[in-house]
């Protein structure tokens, strides 16, 4: 997803586009498994933009520096590319050293098609110290093939400034709310939603976290279990999404804006262009930097859970969310996996979370965390009574991405909940 996080390329450290950055040259070595040979690590991550772009240069360039033998490739992606890429590499099975996980049914089909590393025994004493709910996507069977770097949950993050001008005064706790606070934006001549239809899975955030609400955290794995998911609460969460997508919320051309691009959701909030988005906890980050400003809202954002539906099973305190990790490609050289411990430790944790773009996952550096709104996401976290990970990690691939081809169709208009639901179960039937 969502990491999340697509963002636009910060040229003065990636190159042009998404192209490699070298920190040094490559040797043809590197596949040994003597830790004292040359070894060149090949990263890919997705924290394209500040701030966590020089934050992971520096991290490599310190690695470096006290491990000669070592050099890095290290390509920086933006989101759907990176995904695109990995898809193309995987398929090929050759898998970068390092690369950016969120788990789940994804991680799992790569475990099954030996593509990774079990990291089991290389980092017991590693997640000794790591939150237990964020290494569960990445534990398979009993075994751990992934390290999360960070973790946290999806809600709405909201213009305060533009709220007060639309006279709204509390934060939404129930949907009616929402739809409510959507009419008063409008009627203040206000963009109420930013949304960035091209890349989908923002939108699949609503169905699911409806989803919840309706039927309950478990409503989901039923589903998946079942491989149904034509079922009366699924279709009730269309429902209720089509009354959000009913009052047309969303900002002009969301069909073709993407996440991060300068024109996209997190520019349009981040410029002061709409009233609030459904996102992560990395949305502050990419606002800030996909702003024409570069500093995103500052103290006029704030942040809300997703609320109660009326009739609902699901509690508020029911989570979707998931986090940030690397898993560690087949072959990647000996080296790989102590620079993931290096990445790990608690002053790199503490770094990392001093930009405001990840909620540390070692629990000795949560102390670090000092923004307001990251503050907020970790308080309602760490008080969920269930989490569901993005389905489009925790599914396997093809149902992943047919709902959010479906949810898509839906907020398109082009169909209707009832219909997608039933898309949904053909491809769950199918994996």
């Amino acid at each position: 997803m969502t990491t999340h996080l697509s963002r636009r390329t910060l040229l003065g450290l990636a190159g042009a586009g998404a192209g490699a950055y070298l920190l040094s040259a490559c040797s043809g070595d590197d596949k040994s498994s003597d830790p004292n040979a040359p070894q060149t690590i090949n990263w890919w991550h997705i924290q394209n933009t500040e701030p966590m772009l020089p934050v992971w240069a520096a991290m490599a360039n310190e690695y470096k520096s006290a491990h000669s033998n070592v050099t890095f490739t290290i390509q920086p992606l933006e989101n759907e590319a990176f995904k695109a890429k990995l898809t193309t590499a995987t398929q090929a099975g050759d898998p970068p050293d390092l690369f950016q996980s969120w788990g789940g049914g994804v991680l799992k089909q790569q475990v099954d098609a030996g593509l990774v590393k079990d990291l089991t025994d290389d980092v017991q004493d590693l997640v000794k110290g790591i939150l237990p709910a964020a290494m569960e996507p990445y534990t398979i069977d009993g075994k751990i093939y992934g390290i999360p770097f960070d973790i946290g949950m999806v809600g709405f993050w909201y213009n305060k400034e533009l709220f007060t001008r639309a006279g709204i005064t509390q934060t939404p706790t129930t949907w009616n709310g929402v739809l409510d606070a959507v009419r008063k934006l409008k009627a203040a001549g206000i963009t109420p939603v930013a949304l960035a239809g091209k890349d989908k899975w923002p939108a699949h955030f609503y169905w699911s976290y409806l989803a919840m609400r309706i039927g309950g955290v478990d409503a989901l794995q039923k589903a998946v279990d079942s491989k149904n998911f034509d079922t009366p609460d699924l279709v009730a969460a269309g429902e209720r999404l089509k009354e959000l997508v009913d009052l047309q919320p969303f900002q002009k051309g969301f069909l073709g804006a993407e996440f991060g691009s300068p024109d996209g959701q997190a520019a349009t909030m981040g410029n002061g262009n709409a009233g609030m988005e459904l996102m992560g906890q990395w949305a502050p980050a990419v606002q800030a930097s996909s702003s024409t400003s570069k500093k995103g809202l500052g103290d006029k954002l704030g942040f809300f859970p997703f609320p109660s539906v009326d009739g609902g099973k699901g509690a508020a305190t029911e989570v979707f969310g998931g986090g940030n990790g690397f898993a560690v490609g087949k072959d990647a050289p000996a080296a790989t996996i102590d620079f993931l411990k290096f990445l790990l430790n608690v002053e790199n944790q503490k770094r990392s979370a001093q930009t405001g773009a990840v909620l540390p996952t070692v629990t000795e550096a949560t102390s670090a965390i000092s923004d307001a709104n990251n503050k907020a996401v970790a308080e309602a976290l760490a008080k969920n009574t269930g989490f569901q990970l993005y389905l489009d990690q925790a599914y396997a691939p093809a149902l992943g991405q047919q709902i959010n081809d479906s949810v898509a169709e839906l907020i398109a208009g082009k169909k209707q909940p009832a219909a997608i639901v039933k898309d949904i179960t053909q491809v769950a039937k199918t994996v």
